[in-house]
């Protein structure tokens, strides 16, 4: 099996095929290994055609079937908001099911080809200079009603970090 035989190993079959040793030869030299004489005859006849055991064929392997150039293509215009249509994104699901591809596909033409991020919205208060104000108030306010050991005994659940009310 050529799965289990690692670089190394590999680059040895190489050197030793270089050197004019067959599969056999190869075989009977390392005979500890365990490795089949099959895929040493596919190995050196690889090292004869490419001149190398570790390199793969061009072409060989799966095809790209969903990451075309001409899907991410389409990719880019159905997910992306137009600049004159606003509003006109679609999700990850909606893409994959027009085309007819997977949305792990879509999302992946979106991350690596198309170097986009997906984020959502969130809504926040808005604070204007009036309400940051009264909140410094409250604040220093609040700090001199409290003595050094009540503070030691409040516990605040917000999250917030308010620095600029001790300065």
């Amino acid at each position: 099996m050529m799965g289990k035989l690692s670089r190394e190993d590999k680059m040895r079959i190489q050197t030793l095929c270089e050197q004019g040793l067959g599969a056999k030869a190869i075989k009977s030299s390392y005979c500890d290994k365990n490795w089949s004489l099959s895929t040493l005859k596919k190995i050196c006849r690889r090292v004869d055609e490419t001149g190398s055991a570790v390199t793969r064929r061009a072409g060989s392997g799966r095809p790209k079937s969903a990451r075309t150039a001409e899907t991410i293509a389409e990719v880019s215009e159905l997910i992306c908001s137009q600049e004159d249509k606003p509003g006109t994104s679609k999700s990850s699901h909606q893409v994959a099911r027009q085309l007819n591809i997977s949305a792990t596909s879509v999302r992946r033409i979106a991350k690596h080809d198309l170097k986009l991020s997906a984020f959502r919205r969130v809504s926040a208060q808005v604070l204007s200079d009036a309400v940051k104000q009264k909140r410094l108030v409250r604040s220093k306010a609040l700090l001199r009603r409290l003595t050094v050991n009540q503070t030691k005994r409040v516990f605040f659940t917000d999250e917030k970090i308010s620095t600029s009310i001790l300065q």
